[in-house]
């Protein structure tokens, strides 16, 4: 059967992570992505590290299953040949800087009078409207502004950037999830249009509990470790040789946690029955449930509340999740064989199809690797025009 997004092309214009994650996962999902970069220098990912020889490790992790042709977009010749793909691909996406496009001659406006089923997708850091819009933006700058630094880090401590960059990231998920849904609407409808997505509003977008909590309670929320804000136990433990993560996010699984640590009494204390109690009395019943963790291992801990049918987990390192038994049954750790740089192992595709799955076919491109293929097959060209234009560095 065929890939879900089989037949569905796409020209992508992005750099560094946003766009380039969102189109990765179109990707994945069997699209024909065709990654147009500037000829020399390619996407600004390439020349971070880490690297394998001078092959950016970064780049290959996000840029698997594309198509890289060069394009110089400063030059006429270059727009021309853009214009001329867009008449004949189902979606552009770029990350450029809100105005950008429209300054190159090659905006929302132009290109769907070219091609009017066009899904034109933007990620940007602060969308294409707003006092905000032409400011620039990256990851840092997002989680700091969208409120996920304020609640992250240790009780009393200062706001801490999220380790992943979960600025960047959640919006190449919200940009895949626009893209997907207009070209539903464009099947049922028979119309393109802007998917206009900014990194700070997907960041307010991830707020939920602490939005909900503000609103609500007029308290504004701050950092406070690794404690749910509002479940109780939900939170690590210290344990005879490390630490294990207990979730117990309802009044059953609470009851279920006390009886296999041995404590079934914590579950009728009159302080301690309901999860409102237990965040109210949480300064009393933290010390009682982290003293009694203490007299058994991570390892003994995690079997004990398995049997008992409590959601808990070991505070893995990059090493072991890398090696779980669980991560590598769901194939999502998987080896990719890159002509240059050798095999290189990158998180896998967790999007799992019973019909259609996605996978890793190919190797991330070598810059410009495509470029030939894609204009003699696409527009025509012979390999003396094409020999020109790269005489010409349009390509």
């Amino acid at each position: 059967m065929a890939l879900a997004l089989e037949g569905i092309k796409v020209l992508d214009l992005t750099r560094v992570l946003a766009g380039p994650y969102a189109t990765m996962i179109l990707a994945d999902m069997g699209a024909d992505v065709i990654k147009v970069e500037m000829p020399g220098k390619g996407d600004d990912s390439r020349h971070f590290g880490p690297y394998i020889g001078d092959e950016s490790a970064y780049f290959m992790s996000i840029n698997r299953n594309k198509k890289s042709m060069t394009l110089n977009l400063k030059e006429q010749k270059g727009k021309d040949i853009l214009k001329e793909l867009v008449k004949q691909v189902d979606v552009i996406v770029e990350n450029y800087r809100p105005g950008t496009m429209e300054k190159l001659g090659l905006g929302y406006d132009v290109l769907k009078e070219i091609n009017p089923k066009i899904i034109y997708a933007a990620s940007s850091g602060f969308g294409h409207t707003g006092p905000y819009s032409k400011r620039p933006a990256y990851d840092g700058v997002v989680q700091a502004m969208g409120g996920i630094m304020s609640i992250t880090g240790q009780k009393g401590g200062k706001p801490t950037r999220v380790g992943p960059s979960v600025g960047d990231i959640t919006a190449g998920l919200f940009t895949a999830i626009g893209i997907l849904a207009a070209l539903q609407t464009r099947n049922t409808q028979g119309v393109g249009q802007k998917v206009d997505v900014a990194m700070l509003d997907c960041q307010v977008a991830i707020l939920e509990n602490a939005i909900a909590r503000y609103v609500v309670s007029g308290d504004v929320p701050a950092p406070a470790g690794n404690r749910h804000s509002s479940i109780v136990p939900f939170e690590p433990f210290e344990t005879a040789n490390g630490e294990i993560m207990i979730a117990a996010g309802n009044d059953n699984l609470y009851k279920k946690y006390c009886a296999a640590m041995g404590r079934p009494e914590l579950a009728e204390d009159e302080r301690f029955v309901t999860n409102p109690l237990r965040s109210d009395n949480y300064a009393e019943l933290r010390p009682i449930l982290g003293e009694a963790m203490k007299a058994k291992t991570t390892e003994e801990w995690q079997t004990i509340m398995d049997d008992a049918g409590v959601p808990n987990g070991p505070i893995n390192t990059v090493d072991k999740v890398i090696s779980n038994e669980q991560v590598n049954a769901r194939e999502m750790i998987q080896e990719v064989e890159h002509p240059i740089a050798g095999k290189l192992k990158m998180p896998g595709v967790p999007i799992k199809m019973s019909e259609t799955p996605g996978s890793i076919r190919t190797h991330a491109p070598l810059l410009g690797q495509h470029t030939n293929e894609v204009l003699s097959s696409m527009l025509g060209l012979s390999e003396e025009e094409i020999k020109e234009l790269k005489d010409t560095k349009v390509l």
